[in-house]
């Protein structure tokens, strides 16, 4: 069984965004320790367009062969050309509204997104699945998710798009790991408990 992993930024107080999902004020945290982190552990979790800009584009995927992201976190980069932002990975997008897919590399998931998942999840394979966001779709995947990797950046904003767009829920994760970087950054690892 493969695992479904969060990978999210946030603030100190939880929030992924502002209250329009905008994330800019967290990019000034990506210095050259913590960018050196995410090459080295989370390659494919940068998106296609700024690996070839950095000139990583041939870094082999280490955790994910495919990801899921929600309609808003899709259409930062489609705002900017980008069809199939993480085109080195295969590439599903959540929405009920998009009913057709601008790239061939995307597949749009309509309905039964937790189906969808689940059906993901049981394929054979030794890369899992990378939920890149947003709030919405975390929260509707939350009984589904085995791994969260939480990148934590040293601001608070108060309010914004928090990490689970959801209704009241407990659901227990043991802490696996903390990585704690000069700039003030920590990631924490969980899975889900048991």
């Amino acid at each position: 069984m493969r695992k479904l992993t969060y990978f999210i930024a946030c603030s100190i107080d939880g929030f992924i965004g502002d209250e329009s999902g905008d994330a800019a004020f967290m990019y000034p945290f990506v210095d050259e320790e913590f960018f050196a982190f995410l090459k080295a552990e989370y390659p494919e979790t940068m998106a296609a367009h700024g690996r070839r800009a950095l000139g990583i584009h041939d870094l082999e995927n280490k955790r994910f062969d495919t990801v899921i992201q929600g309609r808003g976190s899709y259409d930062v980069g489609l705002k900017e050309g980008h069809t199939s932002p993480y085109g080195h990975l295969r590439e599903y997008v959540a929405s009920r509204t998009l009913t057709e897919s601008p790239d061939p590399n995307v597949e749009i998931i309509g309905d039964d997104l937790v189906g969808k998942v689940r059906e993901l999840k049981a394929e054979d394979g030794a890369l899992g699945i990378y939920l890149c966001g947003g709030s919405k779709i975390a929260g509707e995947l939350c009984d589904e998710i085995d791994e969260l990797v939480i990148k934590t950046y040293p601001v608070v904003i108060g309010t914004g798009m928090p990490m689970f767009g959801s209704g009241f829920s407990i659901t227990e994760f043991e802490l696996d790991d903390v990585r704690v970087f000069k700039n003030g950054v920590f990631v924490r690892t969980y899975s889900r408990k048991r």
